[in-house]
């Protein structure tokens, strides 16, 4: 997908939303159809703005967005430059009104970030230094199945992998380090509770 940087969060709400229009339940499926399914960042981008909105408090979504990021973050290590999903994902579905709800909730703070989204520090999202950002992907969603009656648990970790996928694609590097804060930040508050 190429998108202009200054709107990249919001022409995927933009597809989010003609998905939507077109269909009623929303699978899965159709909103592949609707972005760039060649392409494995813009989905995990989908589906981690998708879990920071309040569609992380319904049950079984954190778990379902855990094993999808997951497996879409294992074929982005692995070099896959076109994503594979199992047929019982493709076929999971959300009411397109609910779906219409949670993407006007996503537009302000969605715009903002596109209006900050810029090249910068490409060296930290480029080459062998996308691996440690996209190993951070993959480990934590594994926590949200068993902290899933904690909706505030994925909701950190989606916006974590949100920041860290967004300077992957935008190959903005603040954003990549805006990720590893958020790490660093929630590793240290989890031993601070813990000590």
């Amino acid at each position: 997908m190429k998108e202009d940087n200054s709107r990249i969060l919001t022409s995927l709400l933009d597809r989010i939303e003609a998905a939507a229009d077109d269909h009623d339940p929303v699978a899965v499926r159709d909103l592949l159809a609707h972005i760039d399914s060649n392409s494995i960042m813009p989905v995990i981008l989908v589906v981690t703005i998708l879990l920071v909105s309040p569609l992380s408090g319904i049950p079984g979504v954190p778990s379902f967005s855990a094993v999808l990021v997951i497996l879409l973050a294992a074929q982005a290590i692995s070099g896959r430059s076109s994503l594979w999903l199992p047929a019982f994902m493709l076929r999971q579905s959300l009411k397109s009104s609910r779906l219409k709800e949670i993407v006007g909730w996503l537009r302000h703070p969605c715009a903002f970030f596109d209006r900050h989204t810029q090249p910068r520090l490409v060296w930290l999202s480029s080459g062998v230094m996308r691996l440690p950002a996209l190993a951070c992907c993959l480990v934590i969603p594994l926590g949200w199945p068993l902290l899933e009656v904690l909706p505030l648990v994925s909701t950190i970790g989606a916006s974590t992998i949100a920041l860290l996928v967004l300077g992957l694609f935008t190959r903005d590097g603040i954003f990549v380090i805006a990720g590893y804060s958020m790490i660093a930040i929630t590793l240290s508050l989890g031993l601070y509770f813990l000590i």
